[in-house]
């Protein structure tokens, strides 16, 4: 029986400048590059990141759905849009919100489908957790703090975001972040 020697070398012992003629990056390395590119992306530093960061917006004619002396903190108002099939709420949070209007930006609206398959989540409102569900078919519930996000379920995809405008005492809805469920896409031209 022959013994063979493996040679060992220790995290130290090498600076993972050049293994086996290779260029390597540590993993440590590797995570903060990969974070320093997120984060130069996500302000715009590179030539059309900008531009396909608008594209997940689509604009829509204004439509005035509520007025800001009619709002109460943590009463939702029903609203329709942008087409009459699309049923969405507008809730003053009381508390500031991604996306939020308003002076205190606590006043958000958001498409009232679960986007994991589609189950409706009309009168769900928890204003005591700021969260639209729990989603009857899976039990998805969305933060509307922070932008419609998954807080727990099976949906993996934030719920769409109404844009708002706010003149005066007026707000108006101005375009969807985000893909409605049943929908192809969210263009100008209906697409269901």
């Amino acid at each position: 029986m022959t013994h063979k020697t493996i040679p060992v070398q220790h995290e130290h012992a090498h600076d993972h400048e050049h293994e086996g003629g290779r260029l390597c990056m540590s993993r440590r390395q590797f995570l903060l590059s990969g974070g320093s590119a997120v984060a130069l992306i996500s302000l715009g530093v590179f030539p059309g990141t900008t531009e396909a960061a608008q594209a997940l917006k689509a604009t829509y004619p204004r439509q005035k759905i509520a007025s800001l002396s009619g709002l109460k903190t943590g009463v939702p108002v029903e609203f329709n849009y942008p087409y009459e099939d699309i049923r969405n709420i507008l809730v003053k949070l009381g508390v500031p919100a991604g996306g939020g209007a308003g002076r205190e930006q606590d006043i958000v609206a958001f498409n009232q489908q679960c986007t994991h398959q589609g189950g409706p989540l009309d009168g769900t409102f928890k204003p005591q957790h700021q969260v639209l569900g729990p989603c009857p078919l899976h039990l998805t519930t969305f933060d509307l703090t922070r932008h419609g996000m998954v807080a727990s379920g099976h949906a993996t995809e934030s719920l769409p975001q109404i844009v708002l405008e706010i003149q005066g005492d007026d707000i108006y809805a101005v375009g969807v972040m985000g893909l409605v469920y049943g929908y192809s896409a969210m263009t100008s031209k209906r697409s269901a």
